[in-house]
């Protein structure tokens, strides 16, 4: 398997690609999201996990906001990681988030996950490489732990944006009032370590792909949402759930 080089990556949509008729067919797929959910969670046979990754001002609360925001949030549950707290710390890395993981039935999104643990301690050095890859087969494992044994379909995102349209959307988070909320001086010093985050990702893309990643391009919100949506809609279809019948 070659190596993802993201720099050869378009951050934009194909250009044959209209935003009027993609953003149509994206109502139109959100809807069928909505009976396929309720599907998911009467049935109760499968669970689904969402790894949205990207850096600072990428769209990912966006992309949940707006694919997931009209499901039932009685079987939808998202998850932020954070800085680990001292009581995480003293446990495995995973331990904090094996416990969000979904239920047969549900549907978990992680706004960030596992996987920020390989990637902003090793671009700050707070880890070596080979602990870095120690901890890819551990994540692996613990994929394949979830896919295995509770019937988890597992989806990872990452939010391809590009360094100038990150720029533009941080600086929105000063001037915009709607979003001066997001704002964090810390994400302007982050945006400078673009290229060690970009080998980092690389890294995850060619050693923790078992469960393989979609690099969704993220400039266009209409067609990052367009893709994760479609992507989510063609699996569920394929789980051939059924509603249960009268219970005797």
């Amino acid at each position: 398997m070659s190596k993802t080089k993201l720099k050869e990556i378009d951050t934009r949509a194909p250009k044959h690609f209209d935003k009027s008729e993609t953003k149509d067919k994206l109502e139109k797929i959100l809807q069928e999201l909505d009976y396929l959910q309720n599907l998911l969670y009467a049935e109760s046979k499968h669970s689904i996990l969402v790894v949205i990754q990207g850096m600072d001002a990428a769209g990912k609360d966006g992309a949940v906001r707006n694919v997931f925001g009209k499901l039932n949030p009685q079987g939808v549950k998202v998850t932020s990681f954070k800085e680990p707290t001292k009581e995480e710390l003293a446990h495995d890395f995973l331990w904090r988030i094996h416990i969000h993981t979904p239920a047969k039935g549900n549907i978990e999104i992680f706004n960030r996950s596992q996987y920020e643990d390989i990637l902003i301690t090793r671009v700050h050095k707070m880890i070596d490489d080979k602990t870095a890859h120690k901890r890819m087969d551990a994540i692996n494992a613990f994929e394949k732990l979830l896919v295995d044994h509770n019937n988890t379909e597992i989806f990872k995102f990452y939010l391809h944006v590009s360094p100038e349209e990150q720029q533009k959307r941080l600086e929105q988070r000063i001037s915009d009032h709607t979003k001066q909320w997001k704002y964090n001086e810390s994400d302007f010093a982050e945006a400078k370590f673009w290229d060690d985050y970009m080998q980092a990702y690389e890294d995850c893309f060619e050693y923790c792909n078992d469960v393989p990643w979609t690099i969704v391009p993220a400039d266009q919100n209409w067609y990052k949402e367009f893709v994760i949506a479609s992507a989510l809609k063609e699996t569920l279809e394929k789980l051939k759930m059924k509603f249960p019948g009268l219970k005797k």
